[in-house]
Parts: structure tokens; C-alpha cells; sequence
């Protein structure tokens, strides 16, 4: 059995190591999300959200491979509370955008803590996440808006993603993912 290095780690593979438990929390409240719009027969906003929870879980597992790959020790974490009970729907795409504005800043100080540490491979690595932060915050923004619009006509909502086919770009560019990427 491969030994990995335990200690000393340093604050930026510390952080890579929490980023994990986040992009898995993240993936969890997506799919809770999505079973929410499933279960109140909105197929589109449910798949939007099953595809969301299906990155989230592929970011954690290529932060997973670079640990391992960089000869890191990983321990694969459990997950935070997830909510389930929404009043609304425009609730579920608040609670979305804010968890990617929060992933955002988590990969912003992630990137600082490789660059304060010297670790250009690191701080390489966090590039493409920090762009698609850049997409998935501007897909919540308007996603919410499209919500707002709708003034509680779901099925707008519906018809809108159908004939935009938002959020159906996938993770082009993602680093290698442990396992594969699904």
C-alpha cells in the first residue's frame, strides 16, 4: 500500500482538502434542489439541477486526483447539512447562486494561498475552476432573474430553459477526475 505524505501539509493543500468537502456539499444541496423541481413535476429545472450536482461532485474528485497526483494525503470527507424544505422556487435559486458566489471565494483564496506559497503548480491548477466560477454565478444570476420574471409562472421558466438550454455546456476543460468524470 503507496504511503502519502501525512504532515507538514500547508495551508494551500489544507484548503484544497476543505475545497473538497465544499464542492461535495455543494453537489449534495444540488441534488436536493433538483429533487425539490422534480417532485413538482419541473423536469427542466430538475435535470439543470441533477447536472449541477454531477459537476459539483466532478470538482471534488479532480481536487481529489491533483492531491493525489501531487503525492498528497486525501481523505475523502462527509458532507454538511443540506436544506430541504423551500417555500418557493425563486428560495432554491437564491440558495444557488449564493453557494456559487461562496465556491467563488473559496477558489479565489485558494488561488492567494498557492501564490503567497510559491506553488505555481497549485495556483495553475485553480485556473480553470476560478473561470468556470465566472460561468456558473452568471447562470444563477440568470436563472434568478428568469424566476423573478416569471412573477411564479414556472412553466415559463420551463419553456425558457428548454429554448436556451441553459446550464447544458458541461465542465469542458476540467482537469482529470479520479475515477473519471461521469
Amino acid at each position: 500500500m503507496p504511503t502519502k505524505r501525512k504532515e507538514p501539509r500547508s495551508k494551500f493543500y489544507e484548503l484544497l482538502q476543505q475545497q473538497i468537502q465544499n464542492e461535495f456539499n455543494a453537489s449534495q444541496q444540488y441534488l436536493a434542489t433538483a429533487v425539490w423541481f422534480d417532485n413538482s413535476d419541473l423536469p427542466r429545472l430538475a435535470k439543470l439541477f441533477y447536472r449541477q450536482a454531477v459537476e459539483e461532485r466532478n470538482h471534488a474528485l479532480a481536487i481529489t486526483k491533483y492531491l493525489m497526483d501531487t503525492d498528497h494525503h486525501v481523505e475523502i470527507p462527509g458532507t454538511g447539512e443540506v436544506r430541504n424544505d423551500f417555500a418557493e422556487a425563486v428560495e432554491l435559486i437564491e440558495l444557488a447562486l449564493e453557494q456559487e458566489k461562496g465556491i467563488t471565494a473559496d477558489f479565489r483564496t485558494l488561488v492567494k494561498t498557492a501564490r503567497e506559497e510559491d506553488d505555481y503548480q497549485g495556483e495553475q491548477f485553480l485556473q480553470w475552476f476560478l473561470k468556470e466560477q465566472v460561468e456558473e454565478v452568471a447562470t444563477m444570476t440568470t436563472l434568478l432573474n428568469i424566476v423573478k420574471r416569471a412573477n411564479g409562472n414556472l412553466f415559463e421558466v420551463e419553456t425558457w430553459l428548454a429554448r436556451e438550454s441553459a446550464g447544458g455546456k458541461g465542465d469542458s476543460g476540467l482537469p482529470s477526475v479520479a475515477g473519471g468524470a461521469l
